[in-house]
């Protein structure tokens, strides 16, 4: 078997405590002072040069009466093991940056009322890993949602999307059908075996997105299908809005059947015809390629990336 050179003998054998102790002592003004500094015997920090010495084969420290300095072999290892300590001392911090408890803000601007269960399940799971980030959330028009990511003020966004920029990532969130509803105080309400018929000529309200040419023209489509009001009673970009309108009795609106199921069970919404093939709105999750990310924000965005892409749009079809 080959003999190891001296090169591959120094880096198997070589002790880092013994180089440590030798920067200090390189930086100190004699053997007793470095002893005091690494908080050792004299003896103790003598013997940890000599041993250094012996390994790599060359006489560090110029010792004489009135005179402690390194020689230029001693220089020369000085520089590299500095060069070592801050390596060392690097690697540690990465570590710890790699093993530390994930922090940061996540700033996520979504479409009002966005009701997905993947989206929760992400959510909590998110938490539950990273307790020491932050969230927000604000409530904007889709538009404005995708102002704030195309600005880089927003990590991301959950919002409908009628014309894609293509400096930004989209996936496809949930699929959600939307239905027409109306109020207790509306003379419809309550009644069965309505046709779309019935419909004609009565009050709307709607979004402000309920235009043939924004990202719900399919409702508006449904709308006029039904000969409603051509003139919308009210408007509102928040859902929340749009179903109190309804409810008051101001008009016909179009909600997402998912999420006012509890509102028709509580005798709050009538479902009114067309009950057949709804208008299906697709609502995404929006990002900016270019945005530098912090840890928070890479964790909270990657594993929605990643439960979207693995989850059918069956599973994420609400209604």
């Amino acid at each position: 078997m080959t003999e190891p050179s001296g090169a591959e003998r120094l880096t198997r054998e070589l002790d880092w405590n013994l180089l440590r102790s030798f920067v200090v002592v390189a930086q100190s003004r004699s053997i007793t002072d470095a002893a005091q500094r690494l908080r050792l015997t004299q003896p103790s920090v003598s013997n940890a040069l000599k041993r250094l010495e012996d390994r790599v084969g060359k006489r560090l420290i110029d010792r004489a009466p009135g005179r402690f300095a390194l020689t230029p072999a001693g220089e020369l290892l000085y520089r590299e093991a500095v060069e070592i300590h801050g390596a060392i001392y690097r690697l540690s911090t990465l570590m710890r940056d790699m093993t530390d408890e994930v922090r940061g803000h996540v700033r996520l601007a979504m479409a009002s009322h966005v009701v997905c269960p993947l989206f929760d399940r992400v959510l909590a799971e998110f938490h539950a890993d990273h307790p020491r980030a932050t969230l927000s959330i604000s409530v904007e028009r889709s538009v404005d949602a995708l102002a704030a990511v195309a600005a880089r003020s927003a990590t991301a966004a959950i919002c409908l999307v009628h014309r894609r920029d293509p400096g930004l990532e989209y996936l496809r969130l949930y699929r959600e059908f939307f239905g027409l509803f109306c109020g207790p105080p509306h003379p419809l309400f309550g009644r069965r075996g309505l046709t779309q018929a019935d419909l004609a000529g009565h009050s709307a309200v709607s979004f402000e997105t309920d235009r043939l040419h924004d990202a719900l023209r399919s409702v508006t489509m449904l709308r006029a299908e039904s000969d409603l009001n051509e003139q919308i009673i009210g408007t509102s970009s928040h859902l929340e809005e749009v179903r109190r309108m309804v409810i008051a009795g101001l008009g016909i609106g179009p909600l997402p059947l998912h999420v006012v199921a509890r509102d028709v069970s509580d005798g709050l919404l009538w479902r009114l015809p067309p009950y057949e093939a709804p208008p299906a709105i697709d609502v995404h999750l929006v990002w900016n390629p270019k945005a530098a990310l912090n840890r928070a924000e890479q964790s909270l965005l990657g594993r929605l990336c990643t439960r979207i892409r693995e989850t059918p749009i069956a599973h994420r079809t609400y209604g």
